[in-house]
C-alpha cells in the first residue's frame, strides 16, 4: 500500500511539472561543503527549473569546494566553488550535473541503448568506447536537453545556439513527452515501449551530430562520471581553469 501510495505520488509530481509552467523543484539532496551562501545558491539553481528533482529515488551527496571538477557520479554532485560563486551562468550547469542522476539512478541499460540514436549520440557515456566529444555522449546530450527543456531562459548557459547543440537533442515539448512517459514506466519493459511507442508515433528523429575530428588520444574517464564542457565557449574566462 505504501509503495503503491509513493508511486502515484511521484507520477503526480512529474504529472504537474511536464503539464505546467509552475516551477517544481526539491529534491532530495545534503550538502557536503560550500558556504551558506554557496549552498543557497545551488538551491536556487535547481528551484529554478520545473523539473520535480524529488522523483530521483535516492538521496544525493552535493559535494562544493575549490578546485572540485564541476561532474557527476551515482548519488554525488560535484561542483567548483568558483563556478558556484559565477551566480545564474552556473544555473543550467547545477541542473545538468543533477540530470544526470535521472540517468544514473531511474534509466536502465536497454532504455539507454534506445534513446541513444533519439538523442543524436554515438555512444552513451564516457567509458563505454573509445573518447569522444563531450556533444557526442548521449548521457552529456541527455542532461542538457533536460536541463534546457525545464528551464527555457536566456540565463541558461546551455541555452543551444544550433540545431545541432548538445542541449537541442530534441525540442522540449518532444523531449518532455519521451520523459514523462519514461518515468511513469519504470522498469526495462515499460521504459523499452515507451521509446518504441514515441519514435514510432513521431517524425525520425535527424542525427544532429555532423562529423568530428578524431579526439586526440587520453586515458578514458570512468564510464560512470560525466563532466560539463558544453558552455565552455560561454563561460567567463575567470573560471575556465576551474572546469573540466
Amino acid at each position: 500500500m505504501l509503495r503503491a501510495l509513493s508511486v502515484a505520488f511521484a507520477c503526480a509530481l512529474i504529472s504537474l511539472a511536464f503539464a505546467g509552467t509552475a516551477r517544481a523543484g526539491g529534491g532530495n539532496y545534503v550538502f557536503n561543503g560550500g558556504t551558506p551562501a554557496q549552498q543557497a545558491e545551488v538551491k536556487v539553481a535547481l528551484d529554478a527549473s520545473s523539473f520535480p528533482w524529488s522523483v530521483v529515488p535516492r538521496q544525493v551527496v552535493i559535494h562544493i569546494g575549490a578546485g572540485y571538477p564541476t561532474q557527476a557520479t551515482p548519488g554525488h554532485v560535484w561542483l567548483n566553488a568558483n563556478l558556484v560563486d559565477s551566480g545564474v551562468f552556473s544555473h543550467g550547469l547545477i541542473q545538468h550535473e543533477y540530470a544526470h542522476q535521472v540517468d544514473f539512478l531511474m534509466l536502465t541499460g536497454g532504455a539507454r541503448r534506445e534513446l541513444l540514436p533519439v538523442l543524436g549520440g554515438k555512444q552513451w557515456c564516457w567509458g563505454d568506447g573509445e573518447q569522444l566529444e563531450h556533444d557526442e555522449y548521449g548521457c552529456e546530450r541527455f542532461a542538457s536537453t533536460l536541463a534546457w527543456s525545464f528551464w527555457q531562459s536566456p540565463d541558461n548557459a546551455l541555452a543551444p545556439d544550433s540545431l545541432g547543440s548538445e542541449s537541442a537533442a530534441l525540442a522540449p515539448s518532444r523531449f518532455k513527452a519521451l520523459l514523462g512517459a519514461l518515468l511513469k514506466a519504470p522498469g526495462e519493459q515499460g521504459q523499452l515501449v515507451s521509446i518504441q511507442t514515441f519514435v514510432g508515433s513521431a517524425p525520425t528523429v535527424p542525427t544532429a551530430i555532423a562529423a568530428a575530428p578524431a579526439a586526440k588520444p587520453a586515458p578514458a574517464p570512468a564510464p560512470t562520471v560525466t563532466r560539463t564542457a558544453q558552455a565552455a565557449r560561454k563561460r567567463p574566462a575567470s573560471l575556465r581553469p576551474a572546469m573540466a
